[in-house]
């Protein structure tokens, strides 16, 4: 083997083993919370040494840091979100925020460690917070303001008006996701239905 291609392997492997050591954290991180999961656990569960564990990431902040590196990749949306947003294509604006929240959905790991974050109070929860919810809320508060500026929504409290339409969504994953109601209806027409009603609430 050639040594670029040996040195190209080593990296493979070591972002192979990375990854495996984020899903057996998340997982674990899911089912017992931050403060409930040692390192010792997820380097067992990894199928690795704990010492290994501490080559990759020195501390559990650190693999907790990956993990929403991993998991909370919004960049990409935003962009997507921004440029609905100066076409003034308000379906699509709040459309695009309710399906990333809710096509996610079939995975739950990210809720639940939203929830034991806040719930166990460290200051990760602020970290996740910032990532996955104000983002979105602050971005909506100031395209409700503008619209209501343009005349097109009526007037109320941006910010109250962002938070409901984010809290929808939140609660339609609780109640799926955490306490295992069935859905009666698709994801797709879930999130219709949802911007259907907050738009038509909003519009003058």
């Amino acid at each position: 083997m050639k040594a670029s291609q040996k040195v190209g392997a080593q990296k493979s492997s070591g972002r192979e083993r990375q990854a495996s050591i984020i899903a057996a954290a998340a997982s674990l991180f899911a089912q017992k919370g931050f403060n409930g999961t040692t390192t010792r656990e997820i380097a067992k569960t990894a199928g690795i040494s704990e010492a290994l564990l501490f080559r990759h990431f020195p501390t559990k902040r650190a693999l907790y840091a990956a993990i929403l590196a991993e998991k909370v990749q919004i960049s990409q949306l935003l962009a997507t979100v921004e440029e609905a947003a100066e076409k003034r294509d308000d379906t699509r604006v709040f459309t695009l925020i309710a399906s990333f929240r809710i096509h996610r959905g079939t995975d739950p790991t990210l809720l639940r460690l939203l929830l034991f974050s806040a719930l166990e109070g460290h200051e990760l929860s602020d970290m996740f917070f910032r990532n996955r919810h104000r983002v979105f809320y602050e971005f909506l508060a100031g395209y409700i303001a503008r619209r209501s500026l343009e005349g097109k929504f009526r007037k109320v409290d941006p910010l109250l008006a962002a938070q409901s339409f984010v809290g929808m969504i939140v609660y339609h994953r609780l109640l799926h996701e955490i306490f295992k109601v069935p859905p009666h209806c698709s994801p797709e027409e879930a999130v219709a239905g949802y911007v259907d009603v907050f738009l038509e609430g909003l519009r003058k």
